[in-house]
């Protein structure tokens, strides 16, 4: 598996059979192979998640299916103002929490989000691929109390189908701007699920936030992959 960090929580993930684009709105593309069909992931609409330029990577070179989230509208007028013609809006698949859908190179099962869109779990090749999107312990200093306990039952709740899952690459949120809130979420998806290697994203280029995290959970050193800028490439 080669993994490309895009940035902020894009990533190119390529296996022996198909690439796996995420969230990308930002970031170098790299070249992909020809032969590889392409799968091209939205998690939802959050600018920082879609771009609609993504529709233009279907350009008739090789299979492409964009797998988008529910909050993703391809209404007549986005599809119109978009650019995404008949013959690419047919290969828009939108997928809702707890809906499954069987691809010719891969599964995908999603899973609702505390925030908008979806969380995919991606099986291909045998290997299974987390990306979190914005799924995630959201938890804000100086918001209502209730309003974050409400978060922290939701997030367990939506993160429970991973319980005892294997995953073997996850892509999860580590939010610098929630203090060591922060390091809720990715904990309790490292302690829930057994994730082999562990992406950071949505860390605004505070890669920093990284050391911090371990230094608070040691424990967890040898399943994370520090981040240190965009296009750096892993292979795993």
């Amino acid at each position: 598996m080669r993994v490309t960090f895009l940035d902020h929580s894009g990533f190119l993930v390529e296996t022996g059979s198909a690439a796996l684009l995420f969230d990308w709105w930002k970031g170098e593309l790299p070249a992909i192979k020809p032969e590889l069909p392409l799968y091209v992931f939205a998690s939802h609409r959050h600018e920082d998640h879609f771009d609609p330029r993504i529709f233009a990577l279907e350009d008739g070179t090789r299979e492409v299916r964009f797998i988008l989230g529910h909050d993703i509208k391809l209404s007549p007028r986005n599809l119109e103002r978009w650019g995404v013609s008949p013959g690419t809006a047919e290969q828009c698949h939108i997928l809702s929490g707890g809906q499954t859908k069987v691809l010719p190179h891969a599964v995908i099962e999603a899973l609702p989000s505390t925030d908008e869109g979806e969380a995919f779990l991606v099986t291909a090749d045998g290997q299974t691929i987390f990306h979190a999107g914005d799924l995630n312990w959201w938890h804000w200093e100086g918001e209502d109390k209730g309003w974050n306990r409400n978060m922290e039952v939701n997030f367990k709740k939506y993160a429970e189908p991973l319980r005892g899952r294997t995953i073997d690459l996850a892509m999860l949120p580590l939010d610098p701007r929630l203090g060591e809130a922060g390091f809720w979420g990715p904990a309790y998806f490292l302690e829930t699920a057994d994730i082999r290697r562990f992406l950071p994203m949505h860390q605004w280029g505070d890669f920093c936030f990284t050391w911090k995290f371990l230094e608070k959970h040691p424990a967890f050193t040898d399943r994370v992959l520090p981040v240190k800028e965009p296009g750096q490439v892993f292979t795993l």
